[in-house]
């Protein structure tokens, strides 16, 4: 009796289950293309166009700066051409001597400040970057995700991801079931009459090393 009864609730509980399994709605996949979506949202050409204009502002501080340094390095040298000059008295020579190398130190710190300053441009250009498009991708995942829920879909994938091995996470996908257009449109519906046209992604000012030199010569230590 007792086996019975164990094989009834064995049946029943596998019954069971073939229902809840029956009951399963079938899954169904969109994929959507989230850096297509990031670089075609006007907020990002919108943050492109600031970042150009700053880091040409930045680079004009650059080229002033240099220009200041270059100005050190003339003076330096009529200071060097002066301490030569076979005509001075020992103390004359030693003076110019003393105001070259003090001139050169000036140098040293005008390259220093060019650096430091173009370093930190470059870095604070690439911080608001990372921030801006760390939000923007957040923005646009809700957006697609609201979309996909609007469809049907129980999953939604990023054919643009790569995998470790740097391919898609997508290899392929029926077009009928890439939502990228229709996201895109729905990011898009609030861009303003005036907004400007599409833009590559903004460059962070160059850190290279200034451009003051003076050939074979260097500060004291």
């Amino acid at each position: 009796m007792k086996k019975s009864i164990h094989s009834l609730s064995m049946f029943a509980a596998l019954a069971l289950s073939a229902l809840v399994a029956q009951a399963q709605p079938a899954p169904k996949l969109l994929v959507v293309d989230m850096a297509k979506l990031y670089d075609s949202h006007y907020k990002t050409e919108e943050q492109n166009g600031k970042l150009r204009a700053d880091e040409q502002k930045a680079q004009e501080e650059i080229e002033k700066m240099n220009k200041d340094g270059n100005a050190l390095v003339d003076e330096y040298k009529g200071l060097s051409d002066q301490s030569n000059n076979p005509a001075l008295t020992a103390d004359a020579k030693t003076k110019s001597q003393n105001e070259a190398q003090r001139k050169l130190e000036e140098i040293q710190k005008k390259k220093n400040e060019i650096s430091t300053f173009a370093q930190n441009t470059q870095r604070s250009l690439q911080q608001r970057l990372q921030t801006f498009r760390s939000l923007m991708l957040e923005e646009i995942s809700k957006i697609a995700t609201d979309v996909a829920k609007r469809k049907g879909s129980t999953l939604l994938l990023d054919k643009a991801g790569p995998t470790l091995i740097g391919v898609s996470n997508v290899i392929y996908a029926d077009p009928a079931y890439d939502i990228t257009d229709e996201v895109m449109k729905e990011i898009n519906k609030d861009r303003p009459a005036a907004s400007a046209a599409p833009a590559p992604v903004a460059t962070p000012a160059s850190a290279d090393s200034p451009k003051i030199t003076v050939p074979g010569v260097s500060p004291k230590k």
